[in-house]
Order: C-alpha cells, then sequence, then structure tokens
C-alpha cells in the first residue's frame, strides 16, 4: 500500500457482511489492491450483455484493457472504493474527479457470490460521503437499462432518471443531490 491513510467506511450492513470500505486516490492504486480482477470481471459481464462477449481480457476494447492494465494511470484523478472481506478485495466502485460541482460513480462492481450482502449499497453510501465531504452538490451515474437490479438500488438511494449526457442507446442517466451533511441524498 502507500503512505496515504486509507478511510474506512462502513457498508449498510456490515454485521450481516463482514465488509470494510476503502478509500484510496486512484493515484495510489497498485498492483496488490486486486482492483484489476474485479475491474476485468465487470468488463467481461459487461461486453457478454451487451452481446459481444469475449474470452478473456485480452479481447476487451483498448480504454477497458487500459483500466485493467494501470488502474493507477487510467484512475489517476479519481477516487477509487474498494470493498474488502477481510484483505480480500470483493467489490469496487469508482468516483471521477468532480467538474462542474459533481462527480460520476462508475464501474459499481461486487463479487457475484457475495451478491445480497449490501456491499454495494455500502460502495455507493461511502461515495456519497465522499462526494458531501468534497463539497459537491450532485452525483451522477449511467446504467444499462437491462441492469435493473441496479437500477432500482440506485433509485432506493435516491437517485433519479435524468436528460441523458450520454447518447449511447440503453442506457439511463440518473443523478442525485448530495446532502451537505454527508449523509446521502437530500430528503425533501
Amino acid at each position: 500500500m502507500t503512505g496515504r491513510p486509507e478511510r474506512s467506511l462502513q457498508p449498510e450492513r456490515p454485521e450481516r457482511s463482514g465488509i470494510s470500505v476503502i478509500r484510496r486516490p486512484g493515484r495510489d492504486l497498485s498492483d496488490r489492491d486486486g482492483l484489476a480482477v474485479l475491474l476485468t470481471a465487470y468488463h467481461l459481464q459487461t461486453q457478454a450483455e451487451k452481446g459481444e462477449a469475449v474470452a478473456d481480457a485480452g479481447g476487451l476494447p483498448e480504454r477497458y484493457r487500459a483500466e485493467i492494465l494501470d488502474p493507477g494511470t487510467a484512475f489517476a484523478t479519481d477516487v477509487v472504493l474498494l470493498a474488502l472481506r477481510g484483505d480480500a478485495p470483493v467489490g469496487c466502485l469508482v468516483v471521477t474527479a468532480p467538474v462542474d460541482g459533481r462527480s460520476e460513480i462508475k464501474r459499481l462492481w461486487t463479487d457475484p457470490a457475495l451478491r445480497g450482502l449490501g456491499i454495494a449499497s455500502g460502495l455507493v453510501g461511502a461515495a456519497l460521503v465522499h462526494a458531501a465531504e468534497s463539497g459537491l452538490s450532485t452525483v451522477r451515474l449511467s446504467v444499462w437499462n437491462w441492469r435493473t437490479g441496479a437500477i432500482a438500488l440506485y433509485e432506493r438511494l435516491g437517485f433519479t432518471v435524468t436528460d441523458p449526457w450520454d447518447e449511447r442507446d440503453r442506457l439511463v442517466c440518473m443523478q442525485s443531490t448530495v446532502s451537505p451533511a454527508g449523509r446521502g441524498p437530500e430528503q425533501e
């Protein structure tokens, strides 16, 4: 690891899952973080869901291979949240560097064998806390429309569908207003 302190953020149901969430500046990532394995699974699954399955990471589009091969460079200006079970990485989420008072959530992935333990909720909650602590007003994300479970999770956590900023077919764009108190979405 690096000399920078890591911030531990607990997911919604840590007593059931034994999961902790750490926040790392993207530029501080290394091969030991386990992020490359999580990103590989994420991108391979996404390609398969798009009907463009590939056998391994070598068949992925270059921009995705670059994230897997060198996440520290790919996410140098971003913050990466890693969910750990003990020392093993079991989930990830990237919060992009702020632009115009908002960041974007990308690459939410959890180990399929551990889904249902609140890992994804914990990662998104930690992303909202990070955004609030960073003084951001809005967090946005995009999700494929066939990922109905993810869309339901985002809605449960206060995200709403918004006008698209990415015109790719079947992509749903969502956003959440960040509470200044760091407690996630503002309640009206």
